[in-house]
């Protein structure tokens, strides 16, 4: 079996928006949480980030991506919290295993460890 559907399916596993883009700041995968989260403006997949975000958020992005760059250890920027949804927002680095920079991607993550149960399985 390819590599490559295990990794999307651990993407498309997670309950949180995850975009993945390239260099170019070009979204080239978003999950299904994505897709719902980001219904209103989707397709969300060949669009540019800068045809999303307003001048400041892109400039913020874009100074990420540049951290990232200096050095291999730069691999993650907390960017803002959703009060609505009460879940912060991440920017992470992409690397190959030789710590070359290809891309990046947006996740976000819940603040309420404590409305899940653990190991709920009815």
């Amino acid at each position: 079996m390819d590599m490559t559907e295990f990794f999307k399916g651990i993407v498309d596993s997670e309950e949180g928006p995850i975009v993945i883009c390239n260099l170019d700041y070009r979204i080239i995968y978003t999950n299904p949480a994505a897709n719902s989260y980001y219904e209103r403006v989707a397709p969300l997949t060949g669009r540019l980030l800068s045809s999303l975000m307003d001048e400041e958020m892109m400039s913020k992005v874009v100074m990420s991506v540049e951290w990232f760059k200096e050095d291999r250890k730069n691999n993650r920027v907390f960017a803002l919290h959703d009060k609505k949804n009460n879940m912060d927002m991440y920017i992470l680095s992409i690397r190959k295993e030789n710590g070359e920079l290809i891309g990046f991607y947006g996740r976000r993550e819940d603040r309420n460890p404590d409305s899940g149960k653990e190991f709920d399985l009815d």
